[in-house]
């Protein structure tokens, strides 16, 4: 699989910390008891900034889906296309990932998904998405 490494920064440790042990976090506010994406800085709901990381059940549904079409690399042959999916995560954000072993063909709205990750040469470990139905 061809991804391009992400590296980490203050913000975003603790995300890969988790993404290096298998686990997916989300930010989740106490007060509100509301989930957040990762990259959120506040709450998404109620703006509050008591934001705290969170394991998630790396569980959702896809919501939607397109296939980004290869290009020539460097050696003139196309990549393979890529499937890209927005995913409803079971605690409620929606997360975008590379769908992997998937046949978009086949793909349909509210498949169950199941976070996995990868890591790429030189970068951070990083979640893809697994339909699982």
């Amino acid at each position: 699989m061809d991804l391009t490494p992400v590296l980490r920064d203050e913000h975003s440790a603790p995300f890969f910390d988790g993404a290096a042990e298998g686990v997916l976090v989300l930010r989740y506010s106490p007060n509100s008891g509301e989930w957040s994406a990762p990259a959120a800085s506040v709450c998404a709901v109620s703006q509050a900034r008591d934001l705290e990381w969170r394991a998630a059940a790396g569980t959702g549904e896809l919501v939607s889906w397109t296939v980004k079409p290869g290009r020539p690399g460097g050696d003139g042959e196309p990549a393979p296309d890529q499937v890209i999916g927005i995913v409803e995560l079971a605690e409620g954000p929606w997360l975008t990932l590379r769908l992997v072993d998937v046949d978009p063909a086949g793909l349909r709205t509210g498949q169950p998904v199941r976070v996995g990750f990868v890591r790429p040469d030189g970068g951070e470990a990083m979640p893809v998405g697994r339909v699982t139905a």
